[in-house]
């Protein structure tokens, strides 16, 4: 059975609607067709990415990052993950501009989830490491 999760909503990416909108509306305006369209295209495969992108644990035993329509697959299995860590993009003392979770599998390779819900429990796999997991990867036997 497939556990599909879906991805966490954070604030630049509201701001970047925002800003392609404002720039689609100004663009409209000032009757400049060209650049209101391609503003628009570019509204519309934001807010596309931004409404499909899942985070799927096969019971083959892969993580599956799906990041909308226009955007290439990434295929992970799960017997490659080597760490999932907790990771903060930018601190000004105890306030965290993004939370994140960066995915390290294979040989050096990386990928950052940004899970809705993230559990606090490890599997056996993973005991080594003190972080939170995506609750479809601690959810695995």
């Amino acid at each position: 059975m497939n556990r599909i999760f879906h991805a966490r909503i954070v604030w630049y990416q509201y701001f970047l609607l925002v800003v392609l909108g404002v720039n689609a509306f100004g663009f409209l305006w000032c009757k400049n067709i060209i650049l209101a369209t391609l503003m628009m295209l570019f509204l519309i495969v934001v807010i596309e990415q931004i409404i499909h992108t899942v985070y799927t644990v096969t019971a083959d035993g892969l993580l599956l990052l799906n990041h909308g329509r226009f955007i290439r697959k990434k295929t992970i299995p799960i017997a490659e993950i080597t760490s999932i860590r907790k990771v903060h993009s930018m601190k000004f003392g105890s306030f965290s501009v993004t939370n994140y979770l960066l995915i390290e599998y294979g040989k050096g390779k990386y990928a950052s989830v940004l899970p809705v819900k993230v559990c606090h429990t490890l599997p056996a796999s993973f005991s080594e490491q003190p972080a939170p997991l995506p609750c479809a990867v601690s959810c695995l036997p």
